[in-house]
């Protein structure tokens, strides 16, 4: 009777370790899918970046993707000055890449009030940083008679009213460093306007349009640009004319996946989305200095 006794007693406490076991299994596996499915969660990014930001982010996005496949990675191009417009008006964005200073100064607490006039802050504390550099470069219309070779004989051709240039508007950022160029020639941009030999463009994109189609003897854009289009680059903009095209880059203080957009911006700065930059005539920041 005892031996029965005793091993019906071992018989229940063995049930009960596996049924133990089953249940801390179980709880266990669950806690695995659960962990799962909140690593696979999909997560969308907003990236607001400059034109001529187009091609590269789009290689580069799918870069990115194979690694993080569950981050979901959503672009908008346009001028910086739009970009920032929108941003200011409450657009979803959780990364903003701007193709000059002033458009993002113009959202950062701790920049220039004198830029910063309305006192924004709408950039998040220390994620901003200058990730790339360009080039203003001069292009002219295939078939263009003008006979501009640089951009002393651009401004001789402005001068004699004798040529049709392509610049962006006074918002966009290869606008502005046109207008540092006329400026370098003590040339009133105002005056070139009124007799009919300056064409607006309101992005890069678009500046780079009216050269390749030729309904402009030149214009003024990016060498990343000319290179995306083909186009054949005239001359150079030296930091004289118009100062260093540097480009910026931020995580917004009210995105809701600030963790996300910080390490896309962080993985930018690879040295294999480098090698993507530079083929398109990008180059690392070196110096801001003008």
């Amino acid at each position: 009777m005892k031996k029965q006794m005793v091993s019906g007693f071992l018989a229940g406490i063995l049930a009960l370790g596996l049924m133990t076991c089953g249940i801390s299994a179980a709880a266990q596996e669950a806690e695995t899918e659960e962990s799962a499915d909140v690593e696979t969660e999909e997560v969308e990014v907003t990236v607001f970046a400059a034109a001529s930001l187009t091609e590269t982010l789009t290689e580069i996005s799918e870069m990115y993707q194979e690694e993080h496949p569950n981050v979901k990675l959503v672009f908008n191009f346009d001028s910086s000055g739009t970009l920032k417009t929108q941003i200011q008006e409450g657009a979803v964005c959780d990364l903003f890449i701007s193709a000059g200073q002033k458009q993002m100064d113009q959202m950062d607490r701790s920049a220039d009030p004198e830029v910063n006039t309305e006192e924004l802050d709408l950039i998040l504390e220390d994620s901003r940083v200058d990730i790339l550099e360009n080039k203003v470069t001069l292009c002219v219309s295939e078939d263009s008679e003008s006979g501009i070779t640089s951009f002393d004989d651009l401004a001789d051709a402005l001068k004699e009213g004798s040529v049709l240039m392509a610049m962006g508007n006074s918002d966009v950022p290869v606008g502005q460093y046109t207008q540092k160029i006329l400026a370098y020639y003590e040339l009133s941009e105002e005056e070139l306007a009124s007799t009919g030999v300056i064409s607006y463009g309101s992005n890069v994109k678009e500046v780079t349009t009216q050269i390749l189609e030729g309904t402009v003897d030149c214009g003024v854009i990016y060498c990343t640009d000319a290179y995306s289009a083909g186009l054949n680059v005239t001359d150079y903009a030296t930091p004289e004319m118009c100062g260093q095209v540097i480009y910026p880059a931020a995580v917004l203080k009210d995105s809701k996946c600030t963790e996300e957009a910080q390490a896309f911006l962080d993985f930018l700065q690879t040295d294999a989305c480098m090698e993507v930059f530079e083929q398109v005539g990008f180059s690392p920041v070196l110096s801001t200095e003008e």
